[in-house]
């Protein structure tokens, strides 16, 4: 996959979110996430992943345009702890090489995100126009985040297939029904997915997923039980999804669900779901 050998003894929140809210833009935001309906920035995350013991995180973007890219990455250079940008270009577009030729030469910039689970076609990976966009990562090595629901698992996978050299992750675990206690079919398709050498997957977005503010740690168990069984520990890392993750939980409390769920592995194994093995798929080498 051509990844750059990292230092693994740092700790990263692989997956959280930045925004100056905009009503017009964050539409996703519905009346029960109303607490969600203000700035959330880098001075008020980095005082919480001090305390929970991590030395920096990915930003994932949250809006579609080109801004957001532009935003995050100037908000990377301002704070040492942003270790690297997740942003959003048009990958459907005829301008897309030089979106990228835009961006690329940042050295923050690590990856690149399409709002899948929101198209109303389903297959929407399986577009021509968003597969050439997906050709064209490689080249500038950047890597993809999956956003989905389960039911875009099988679409994943035949995208993933596709682009063998291309290194995806999943995010959220790929959002099954925590609350409701189901693991089929996501499981099976999750399982399929991860045959691929290519697909890592984040440990993120679980507390959304269960009941909010209900939940007990031991709700996760099996979910991660079987992510752990499909990736290895060598294709997972820690996310909070910060600060979507405070409709059901603290920062801490999030974070802690992994690590604590994390200490039966070994200390290499630990040491790479916390951090290493984020590292090593987004190549950041240096806690600079």
């Amino acid at each position: 996959m051509g990844l750059r050998k990292p230092r693994t003894d740092m700790r990263i929140d692989a997956h959280q979110h930045f925004w100056h809210y905009n009503p017009a833009e964050h539409v996703w935001m519905t009346e029960e996430m109303a607490q969600l309906k203000r700035d959330f920035l880098p001075t008020e995350l980095q005082p919480l992943l001090q305390a929970a013991g991590f030395d920096g995180c990915i930003a994932v973007q949250a809006r579609q345009n080109l801004e957001e890219t532009r935003w995050l990455l100037e908000l990377a250079d301002k704070h040492e702890f942003i270790k690297g940008v997740v942003g959003w270009v048009d990958l459907c577009s005829p301008r897309l090489p030089e979106q990228l030729e835009r961006f690329v030469p940042h050295p923050k910039l690590v990856g690149v995100r399409h709002v899948v689970h929101d198209e109303a076609d389903d297959e929407f990976m399986l577009r021509p126009e968003f597969q050439r966009g997906i050709a064209l990562l490689k080249k500038f090595n950047l890597k993809y985040d999956l956003l989905l629901f389960p039911k875009h698992l099988s679409v994943a996978l035949t995208l993933a297939r596709q682009f063998p050299e291309q290194p995806f992750v999943v995010d959220h675990i790929a959002k099954p029904g925590i609350a409701q206690g189901l693991l089929c079919p996501w499981s099976e398709d999750l399982r399929q997915l991860a045959q691929l050498p290519n697909v890592f997957c984040k440990l993120s977005g679980m507390v959304t997923e269960a009941k909010w503010k209900q939940w007990q740690p031991e709700d996760f168990h099996r979910y991660m039980d079987v992510c752990v069984e499909a990736f290895t520990p060598g294709r997972l890392m820690i996310g909070s999804d910060w600060p979507v993750c405070t409709l059901s939980g603290t920062y801490a409390s999030t974070m802690q669900i992994v690590m604590d769920y994390a200490r039966q592995f070994s200390a290499d194994e630990q040491s790479g779901v916390l951090g290493g093995n984020c590292a090593r798929f987004y190549g950041i080498s240096t806690l600079g």
